[in-house]
C-alpha cells in the first residue's frame, strides 16, 4: 500500500515539475531560437542585397 501511494505522490510530483518549470523553459527556448532565426534570415538578406547591388 505504501508503495502505491509513493507512486502516485511520484507520478503528480512528475507533472508538477513537468508544467511548472520544463515547459516554460522549452517555449522560452523556441522562442529565443525563433528569434535568432529571424534576425539570422533578414541579415542573410541584406548581405544578398549588398552582394547583387556591387
Amino acid at each position: 500500500m505504501g508503495r502505491m501511494v509513493m507512486l502516485v505522490v511520484g507520478a503528480l510530483l512528475a507533472l508538477w515539475v513537468l508544467f511548472t518549470f520544463i515547459l516554460p523553459m522549452l517555449m522560452g527556448l523556441l522562442q529565443l531560437a525563433l528569434i535568432v532565426g529571424v534576425i539570422g534570415v533578414i541579415v542573410f538578406v541584406a548581405v544578398t542585397l549588398v552582394g547583387r547591388s556591387r
